[in-house]
């Protein structure tokens, strides 16, 4: 027991280290450790209660970060530290730092990574329906990411000692056959881009898009699928919706509504002059209505034309149809009651009574005819 405590055997050398050298090593490992399971315990914990209380989403962001990225790097440098204290030969100690570097690079990355993620889902969160556009930021993210994993791998590599310059320029040359074989799906995900910030249209809306029409279902990286009214799925490219006039109905807070009716010329004057304000009384009866005007606007082959506009404060089609309809069966009730005639296409031919001809007359008179006796 006195030979284990022996100072020499403290100084025994062990693969250019002394025994002594691997107990602090190891000593400054466990300690490390040890205070960092006391931390989390002590300090992540109570911040995570604390943030579950709240409801401000950074607090949970923050609780999350330590948690994941916080806690896994306070480890690795406690490790990297101890083992530092060690003195290895030069091949190990480029295989540790070369270990080191990946893990510190990876964890970095992946801070950034979710740093960036976060920013996003804040900014998108108070966009109207946020939480739907939540779940399309995959996309989005599967490409940031991307570049964020070929900017980590590339300074990772320079760090070890590689030269990225003849990487970096062949992955140039390889960019720009790339860009140009696939020029066409580029675009298509370029046009997410813009789809996802300018917001042309969302996922629920109501599109028209030349002659098809229907509901956004899904917006992808390259495509976008919608549900048509007749119930076929549409997948059409992005790059075909942001170079086409789309209409987006979902946009649509008021609907504005104009028609035309004409009535006979055998209406009175008076009638005529009523037929605006029968217009405005019957809009006016009906809810979510706002009358704009009511005019007589044209003399017309077959009938006297009035034009009315009124807008629909709802961007319901089924209820604007429905106060359409309600509109046009009470004035076919009111024109009823006032004997006001609608006018259709019609022609009249008038007949005058013929006369006789004036020349054969005064023929007659000058040659009369004499009866015999």
């Amino acid at each position: 027991m006195k030979e284990f405590f022996d100072k020499e055997f403290f100084n025994y050398t062990f693969y250019h280290n002394t025994v002594l050298d691997y107990i602090i090593a190891f000593g400054i490992i466990f300690l490390g450790i040890s205070l960092v399971k006391l931390l989390k315990r002590k300090f992540v914990t109570r911040i995570r209660t604390w943030a579950e209380k709240t409801t401000n989403r950074f607090d949970d962001f923050i609780a999350n970060s330590l948690e994941r990225f916080g806690i896994p790097f306070l480890y690795l440098i406690v490790v990297f530290f101890g083992f530092h204290y060690l003195s290895f030969p030069q091949k190990t100690e480029n295989f540790l730092k070369i270990g080191f570097t990946v893990a510190f690079t990876f964890i970095l990355i992946r801070v950034i990574s979710t740093v960036i993620l976060a920013l996003l889902q804040n900014y998108v969160r108070h966009q109207e329906r946020g939480e739907e556009k939540v779940k399309q930021l995959g996309g989005i993210m599967l490409i940031i990411n991307f570049f964020i994993w070929a900017i980590g791998l590339i300074f990772l590599f320079d760090n070890m000692g590689f030269d990225v310059t003849t990487v970096i320029t062949g992955l140039g040359i390889g960019g720009i056959a790339i860009a140009l074989a696939a020029q066409n799906i580029l675009g298509d995900l370029f046009n997410y881009f813009v789809i996802f910030f300018d917001r042309p249209f969302e996922t629920g809306d109501f599109i028209t898009i030349d002659e098809k029409n229907g509901t956004v279902d899904y917006i992808g990286i390259k495509t976008t699928r919608i549900t048509s009214l007749s119930g076929e799925q549409l997948i059409v490219a992005n790059s075909d919706l942001t170079n086409s006039r789309i209409h987006n109905y979902k946009r649509l807070h008021r609907r504005r509504v104009s028609f035309t009716i004409g009535v006979t010329y055998q209406t009175s004057p008076q009638n005529l002059r009523q037929i605006p304000a029968i217009m405005k009384n019957l809009i006016n009866k009906q809810e979510d209505t706002t009358f704009d005007r009511s005019h007589f606007v044209a003399y017309n082959d077959s009938s006297l034309d009035f034009e009315t506009i009124y807008y629909v404060e709802n961007a319901d089609m089924v209820k604007h149809l429905n106060i359409r309809q309600e509109i046009f069966l009470d004035l076919f009730e009111e024109f009823s009651r006032r004997k006001i005639d609608f006018a259709y296409p019609t022609r009249t031919l008038f007949m005058e009574p013929v006369t006789a001809i004036p020349e054969q007359n005064e023929e007659k008179k000058a040659n009369p005819i004499i009866q015999p006796n």
